[in-house]
């Protein structure tokens, strides 16, 4: 097991990324957006091949390793409208990227489903089926995330893209089923259990990324939390998870200054962001140690 976490909530820059890295001793990071002068930020798989350049030599320098390519592969951004070509395209930049860097996990999702939804389209299952034998090809694992698209839509939905794509496994994040709703459920959809999506989804699971929040009825949407202190069921999903041998890496994505999926939301300082992050990963790495001595109490 081990601790690292999504870059970009650090901070776009790659220098920013390498430093709370540095700072929490962690070895890997989870890369997503990077940013690295004089080149825009970009996913990871869409930097100009100058800017990846600079930023594989950056980590190299700094004796750090890509633990996983937080990618938009087939994300909520996309649906079955968006040319499947976008998406080869994509898996096509990733593949040799992550190979260079020695990167074995790439979370992908299964695009984001119309309001009224509640079934997964043959064609989505075919997409994902087709990006996971691209990877699973290279010698690359995909993970797919629960989140807004349409594996995430239910831990019943998990489970059937899990079953008719073979191969795939599963980055399971704590905090999503809080403001997703379980489509699976009768009419008006209920929030989504965290425990009951992890139950569902634990045995393949691989990668978990941790955040935690609180459903706010009155804004419609989630308040984010220090881990452990929202609805997440992060400490009962931690202990259930290191009790049962999962040595798989575990990925902070605090969202409490910065809420990538929302460009209205507001947005804390270069500053404020890097010592969240390093303060969330101290305090998860603080849990992680209670919940081993709970385990090791206990036997």
């Amino acid at each position: 097991m081990y601790l690292t976490g999504i870059g970009d909530e650090a901070g776009a820059p790659i220098d920013a990324q390498i430093q709370a890295t540095q700072q929490l001793a962690w070895q890997f990071i989870e890369a997503r957006t990077v940013q690295v002068a004089p080149y825009p930020k970009a996913n990871l798989h869409d930097l100009d091949d100058a800017a990846f350049d600079l930023v594989a030599s950056r980590l190299q320098d700094a004796g750090l390793q890509v633990c996983c390519f937080g990618s938009t592969i087939l994300n909520w951004a996309k649906t079955i409208e968006t040319p499947f070509q976008v998406t080869l395209d994509e898996v096509r930049r990733a593949i040799p990227r992550m190979q260079r860097l020695g990167t074995k996990l790439v979370r992908i999702m299964s695009l984001k489903p119309a309001a009224d939804e509640d079934a997964i389209p043959g064609i989505v299952i075919e997409r994902v089926r087709d990006v996971t034998r691209m990877f699973l090809d290279a010698g690359l694992q995909p993970v797919h995330e629960n989140c807004m698209n349409h594996g995430g839509m239910s831990p019943r939905h998990a489970l059937q893209l899990l079953a008719e794509v073979p191969g795939l496994k599963w980055v399971f994040d704590t905090a999503n089923p809080i403001f997703n709703p379980d489509r699976s459920q009768p009419r008006p959809w209920p929030k989504q259990d965290p425990w009951a999506f992890w139950f569902a989804v634990r045995d393949q699971t691989i990668h978990i990324h941790v955040k935690d929040a609180t459903w706010n009825p009155t804004k419609n949407d989630a308040d984010y939390h220090w881990p452990g202190e929202g609805q997440g069921r992060v400490r009962d999903i931690l202990k259930d998870a290191l009790a049962r041998g999962y040595d798989g890496g575990i990925s902070i994505e605090p969202h409490m200054t910065t809420v990538f999926h929302d460009a209205t939301a507001p947005q804390a300082s270069a500053e404020a962001q890097l010592a969240n992050y390093v303060e969330y990963g101290r305090r998860l790495g603080q849990l992680v140690a209670e919940v081993q001595a709970e385990i090791a109490a206990a036997k």
